[in-house]
């Protein structure tokens, strides 16, 4: 672990270098191979004409921005359910959070025809609330704490039930599962920059919440008696933390459907290089997440080509391990 703040900010610029990289392989990347000068050219001095610069302005640059979006508010999110609930196996995806978002986005979508982007998202904000609601409800012991064992079963069952749900609704309605398969399996593959732009405020402003947030979040790892000894008022901290969740993966959800996993991983591996304080936990979060989902997509249109893996598979296939480790761990502390 990064012991000094020098150290510290080498390892996050490193980080971000990483995080560079896995942006230029996406970019660089894929059934159509284009080379480091013509991605440059493409930008400084662009052929509207030409084939490569068609392919990066339309199709890569997008989708290269939005999968650093998601994997970075996934990888946030993940951090804040960690700290929220005090276990190193929550992450949205885990609790049911992203799978509630998803339901009542399939539900809008086959029922009421919903279309718009914008809508969309805050029936994704809605969906993640309840299934928030619920899991903290199936988690909640009698001294009024979450018990760490119950929340991440109670995670498990509301994950099937939103799921089951979801993919009920789509065989019935055989349009909707036409062209909704992909979006449930987790892509950013397909969509545009016109999707991305209604989100942005949303994200824009949580960032800035979480970032004001730091202290508040530093001391709800502690024991609640002893944060509300040191002046904390917990019940403020945790609520708007838990917006910033739902806000970030319900926002994730309706842009790119159910990808799994980055909110578990990346805040592991960024707490083992900068230790638990969120001044360098959620930014390292924000760059590690955004380039291992960038990655994960290239990774997942080279795999098979030129067929595409949905990505949400490929965090999976990462995840899933991960996930078995942490959970023969005997203590749940992140």
């Amino acid at each position: 672990m990064l012991s000094t703040p020098g150290l510290r900010w080498i390892g996050l610029s490193l980080v971000a270098m990483v995080a560079l990289l896995a942006a230029l392989g996406s970019l660089l990347l894929g059934a159509t191979e284009i080379a480091p000068g013509s991605l440059i050219g493409a930008f400084v001095a662009p052929d509207p004409g030409s084939m490569e610069h068609l392919i990066l302005r339309t199709e890569r640059l997008p989708r290269a921005l939005i999968a650093s979006v998601v994997g970075a508010s996934l990888a946030v999110a993940g951090a804040l359910t960690q700290t929220l609930t005090r276990n190193a196996l929550a992450a949205p995806s885990i609790l049911g959070i992203n799978a509630g978002a998803m339901c009542f986005v399939v539900i809008a979508s086959s029922f009421f025809a919903l279309r718009s982007p914008l809508a969309l998202v805050w029936v994704a904000f809605f969906g993640a609330l309840m299934a928030a609601l619920l899991v903290a409800l199936l988690g909640r012991e009698r001294s009024g704490g979450l018990s760490p064992l119950r929340t991440v079963l109670g995670g498990v069952a509301v994950t099937a039930l939103f799921v089951s749900l979801a993919q009920g609704l789509l065989i019935v309605d055989q349009d909707g599962f036409e062209s909704l398969l992909l979006w449930l399996a987790g892509s950013v593959a397909g969509r545009g920059l016109d999707v991305l732009t209604p989100l942005l405020p949303f994200f824009l402003v949580t960032a800035v919440l979480c970032a004001l947030m730091v202290r508040q979040l530093n001391l709800l790892i502690l024991d609640d008696e002893v944060a509300k000894g040191l002046g904390q008022r917990t019940g403020w901290a945790r609520l708007l933390a838990g917006v910033a969740v739902i806000v970030l993966a319900g926002g994730s959800v309706a842009l790119a459907g159910l990808i799994g996993f980055v909110g578990l991983i990346v805040p592991h591996m960024v707490r083992a290089l900068f230790g638990r304080d969120h001044r360098w936990v959620l930014p390292g979060c924000a760059l590690l997440g955004g380039g291992l989902l960038l990655a994960a997509d290239t990774l997942a249109r080279l795999l098979m080509p030129p067929q595409e893996v949905p990505v949400g598979v490929m965090t999976a296939l990462l995840g899933t391990p991960f996930f078995l480790y942490l959970a023969r761990r005997r203590s749940f502390a992140p």
